[in-house]
């Protein structure tokens, strides 16, 4: 089941930290500079991971991922600015 998981990363050298954003932009969206949300199969959140794990040094960097259930999900509060990204619907036609 696709669960909204919610990435940060903390990473010190620019060149890695580019790399895994753009890793985890191909996932979901950015919500701040270094926080994505993205609706991912356990699967994918796993490869995900598998894929960061190779950019990221591990002495230094961090990341963290945060799967949230739809109730979890449905339950954010924002102040200012700040809006969770929409759902995005996807029409089929047979």
């Amino acid at each position: 089941m696709a669960l909204t998981t919610i990435i940060a990363y903390d990473i010190h050298e620019d060149w890695r930290r580019a790399r895994l954003a753009a890793l985890i932009q191909r996932y979901g969206d950015r919500v701040q500079y270094s926080v994505f949300a993205c609706r991912l199969e356990l699967s994918e959140l796993t490869s995900l991971l598998e894929q960061a794990a190779t950019i990221v040094d591990e002495k230094v960097d961090s990341i963290y991922a945060f799967r949230q259930c739809q109730d979890c999900w449905e339950a954010i509060r924002t102040i200012g600015q700040a809006r969770p990204p929409e759902p995005v619907l996807y029409w089929a036609v047979f």
